[in-house]
Parts: C-alpha cells; sequence; structure tokens
C-alpha cells in the first residue's frame, strides 16, 4: 500500500487485498495519530473484502470522524459494493467513483456528511 499525503489535511490510501488489507489500514490508522486529517481510500486493487476487513473499516471510519473528518471510498468493484450493501455501510460511509472526485470532494465540501 501506498501512504501518500496529498496535503496538509488530506491522506490518500491505495489499499490491497487480504492479508495486505489488514496491514494497509493498520498503518493508516497509524499514521493518522499525528493529526487530523480527511482520508481517501481507493479500493482499486481490492477484489474482496471479509468480516475482518469490515471491522477494520468501522473503527478507522471512527477515528476519522471523531476528529471531525472525512473518509471517503473510491474505486469499489461490483463485489465489494454488493458485500457493502447487504451489510448497510453503504449508507454510513461516503462514497465516489475516483480519486479526482473524492479529492474534489473533501475540498470543497470541507465538513463531513451529517456534521
Amino acid at each position: 500500500m501506498a501512504i501518500q499525503q496529498w496535503s496538509d489535511q488530506i491522506t490518500v490510501a491505495e489499499l490491497s487485498d487480504d492479508p495486505q488489507f489488514t496491514e494497509d489500514v493498520s498503518a493508516l490508522m497509524e499514521s493518522l495519530e499525528g493529526g487530523p486529517r480527511d482520508v481517501v481510500a481507493n479500493f482499486s486493487a481490492v477484489g474482496f473484502i471479509n468480516s475482518s476487513n469490515i471491522a477494520l473499516l468501522l473503527r478507522l471510519r471512527k477515528q476519522v470522524t471523531s476528529a471531525k473528518r472525512r473518509l471517503i471510498l473510491c474505486g469499489i468493484n461490483s463485489h465489494v459494493w454488493s458485500v457493502l450493501q447487504v451489510t448497510g455501510l453503504d449508507k454510513i460511509l461516503e462514497f465516489t467513483n475516483d480519486i479526482a472526485t473524492a479529492l474534489a470532494t473533501v475540498q470543497l465540501a470541507g465538513k463531513p456528511k451529517g456534521k
């Protein structure tokens, strides 16, 4: 995974399939301990997610939103999207089609959805 500090306020993370997914999200969460940042998580290389991955995503979401920042997932394939819909995560997480749209969303909107 690559974690890129896209700006002073935004981190972009390129995620991979498990078992790397777990390490990727854990490293991302550690990188956020240095201060609150908006996060764009690119799922374009993720082919599937499991219950452990979902638990990690929820912990990441809690960490980001408790700091009044945004977590936006992008590049999600149809299989992963189906899992997110079945679990109801499509209603509590934010999504865009690609990194450029996610970055624009964070920069233009500023505040988290529902805050």
